[in-house]
């Protein structure tokens, strides 16, 4: 079990003007959602009908240099994805746009989430005659719009008919050759706003891939909605309106960057509320308060606020190291620890340090970390996690696929605070994090993985690379 990964990240743009140099724009958006995967990248651009694309492992910046970027034509619409793989393995075939022709048209896809039937759904398919070339579930969603838009008149309704065969979490950007779609899952698991410049209206995944093109945030797409951009007028429908709603907790607590909204909640705002909510929940006696950069800096800063201990940096973080949850080597990923994180010893030594971080779940990290800032001379460290403690499965999009290798499922409060060698161990309470996101303008919070109990059924069994195993 590595760190707690991220899904993936979807942008899309519908210009008023019918030659718009779009590619740019997307490439903008994309690195600004760079932080929801890093395995592989595309952007497909729709000229008077007609879908372009490039997409290949890597990140934005290495798949799309200038020239790239110069060679992809100007359009009306374009959609964009960051992938990291929830299911399916990290290959160039798996990259994102989907694109397809069929019968009816053009079509290309992107998407965040999992779906929790897909095995099902591909199986039924493959049976009945459907070829795929790629492991993954959004291939399954595009067959499916593709045999539903066969039996209806429109790509609205086709994709309608497509929510009521899907369970589990998506987000999906779909361009067609006439029409821009966003599509959001009933629960609203997936995040998914709108934002408009002068001549555009862009969908992403977060708001503050808006910001950096300049885009103001409308509004998010709502649970169960389908937006359509088309004759550049939107319209939109509102499907399972009485659905159970379930926005992902850790699209706040860790996910998110912190300059996005999302559903109504500023991420910054709510990360110092929850630090906010530690500071009083367990109070230390301690000379600074630290954050592990960077999803911890922010609860950090509100526990300093609210308990007055001084704030301080405790750590360097190497520009240059790779995200360590991407590699697959446990003991690769402790040693690149030990290289992005560098401790300063002129602030560590001889204090005591309350070291704020958004969670664990093996725990082999923060014992790490842990561990650096004892050896640089700290006199304590109190260990405070700005989220409730990691019991179960999520089958909704985050990496948490098996509950035997999370730490809390398998130890105490106290016998995880000795297993990391913390001097005290607190989490975030449950009802604290309610409390935070009362606000939330979807009015439900998926909070599976740290109760057990999910807005909507769950599978028996779930496996990320099931797709790999299927035989007939």
């Amino acid at each position: 079990m590595r760190k707690i990964n991220e899904e993936c990240g979807v942008f899309g743009v519908y210009s008023k003007e019918a030659e718009d140099s779009l590619a740019y724009m997307i490439d903008v958006g994309l690195s600004a959602l760079q932080h929801r995967g890093e395995e592989s990248c595309g952007i497909a651009i729709n000229r008077n009908g007609l879908i372009s694309y490039r997409k290949d492992l890597g990140l934005v910046s290495k798949v799309f240099p200038k020239h790239v970027l110069e060679e992809l034509p100007n359009g009306k619409m374009g959609i964009g994805h960051v992938r990291y793989s929830t299911t399916g393995e990290a290959r160039k075939e798996n990259a994102q746009p989907m694109v397809i022709r069929h019968k009816k048209g053009n079509l290309a896809v992107v998407h965040n989430g999992n779906i929790t039937n897909a095995y099902e759904l591909r199986k039924e398919l493959e049976e009945n005659g459907a070829i795929f070339t790629t492991t993954t579930d959004t291939e399954v969603i595009c067959h499916i719009i593709v045999q539903e838009r066969l039996k209806t008149k429109s790509i609205e309704k086709a994709i309608e008919n497509t929510m009521k065969r899907l369970k589990g979490s998506y987000a999906l950007i779909i361009m067609t050759s006439t029409k821009l779609l966003a599509v959001r899952d009933p629960q609203g698991f997936k995040p998914l706003c709108i934002g408009k410049t002068e001549n555009r209206t862009v969908f992403a995944s977060e708001s503050c891939a808006l910001d950096l093109i300049g885009a103001e945030l409308i509004r998010d797409v709502n649970p169960g909605e389908i937006v359509i951009m088309t004759n550049n007028e939107m319209q939109s429908i509102q499907t399972n309106e009485n659905a159970p709603k379930g926005l992902c907790a850790f699209e706040y607590i860790y996910f998110a960057r912190p300059d996005s909204v999302m559903d109504g909640i500023s991420v910054h705002k709510f990360r110092e509320d929850a630090g906010r909510c530690l500071a009083r929940q367990a109070p230390i006696d301690a000379d600074i308060v630290a954050g592990v950069p960077d999803s911890g800096l922010d609860a950090a800063l509100g526990f300093s606020k609210e308990s007055g201990v001084h704030y301080d940096m405790v750590f360097t973080k190497s520009k240059y190291i790779g995200r360590t949850f991407i590699q697959n080597a446990q003991d690769t990923r402790n040693e690149l620890v030990g290289l992005k994180l560098n401790p300063i010893r002129q602030v560590v030594e001889n204090k005591k340090i309350i070291l704020v971080d958004d969670s664990i779940v093996r725990g082999t990290t923060i014992r790490k970390i842990i561990a650096v800032l004892k050896r640089a001379g700290a006199k304590e460290v109190h260990l405070r996690i700005s989220s409730p403690a990691f019991i179960d499965t999520c089958y909704f999009g985050t990496d948490i696929d098996n509950r035997e290798d999370l730490i809390a499922n398998q130890k105490t409060i106290e016998e995880i605070r000795q297993t990391v060698g913390a001097d005290s161990l607190e989490y975030l309470s449950l009802d604290s994090l309610k409390e935070i996101t009362k606000d939330c303008n979807i009015k439900g919070l998926c909070t599976g993985c740290f109760t057990g109990k999910y807005p909507i059924e769950v599978p028996k069994e779930i496996k990320k690379n099931s797709f790999e195993e299927i035989q007939f």
